[in-house]
């Protein structure tokens, strides 16, 4: 009676301490993935910032680009609520999908003005503007960087919480998947027309 009392008490102990493990590796891949959002959201900010400069500076040049102005500061603001949405909860799928289209309406927006800023000679060579543009071009290229690396620990979290012994104690513990953060844009996506 002894030995069997001991061997059941032996299979608590690591069911115990496998519980603990699976839980606290579930709790560090969660805390990752947080920590790769708050990069991605420390350069949205920083776009954000740059973006109020770049049309201020675009506005003495472009008196008559009124609508494209408008349309930059539109798409900002909207990009500006859905990052606070996704920020409050960056593993939120449904954030997540609201941010990226957010944010790929503001790229379009951006395009555009930096299309018509082409247009405008003086502007173009206005040494403030090229600095702002290649500020923002840095920043695209860090958030390209900060959302692979959020959508790499999100797949890591995700992929850990479906794996069997992981799955029952993320189930237990009420782990939920994470969202990937994607911009919803079609024509990033769409292969390039060539026509001869």
């Amino acid at each position: 009676m002894g030995r069997l009392l001991g061997f059941v008490l032996t299979v608590l102990l690591v069911l115990l301490v496998g519980f603990f493990l699976i839980y606290n590796r579930l709790v560090t891949l969660r805390n990752r993935y947080r920590n790769a959002y708050a990069q991605i959201d420390v350069q949205l900010l920083r776009r954000h910032d740059l973006v109020p400069n770049l049309v201020e500076t675009a506005r003495a040049y472009l008196q008559h680009e009124r609508a494209t102005l408008e349309a930059v500061i539109a798409a900002r603001t909207a990009a500006v609520s859905a990052s606070e949405r996704a920020s409050a909860d960056p593993g939120d799928a449904a954030a997540l999908a609201a941010l990226g289209q957010a944010e790929a309406a503001l790229g379009g927006a951006l395009g555009r003005l930096l299309a018509v800023v082409e247009q405008y000679p003086d502007l173009k060579a206005d040494a403030t503007m090229a600095r702002l543009a290649e500020e923002l071009t840095s920043t695209e290229n860090r958030l390209a960087f900060a959302r692979q690396a959020y959508n790499d620990a999100v797949m890591r979290f995700n992929t850990a919480i479906e794996l069997f012994p992981n799955v029952l104690v993320a189930n237990a513990m009420q782990f939920r998947p994470a969202g990937f953060f994607e911009l919803e844009d079609d024509a990033v996506r769409a292969l390039p027309q060539v026509s001869f």
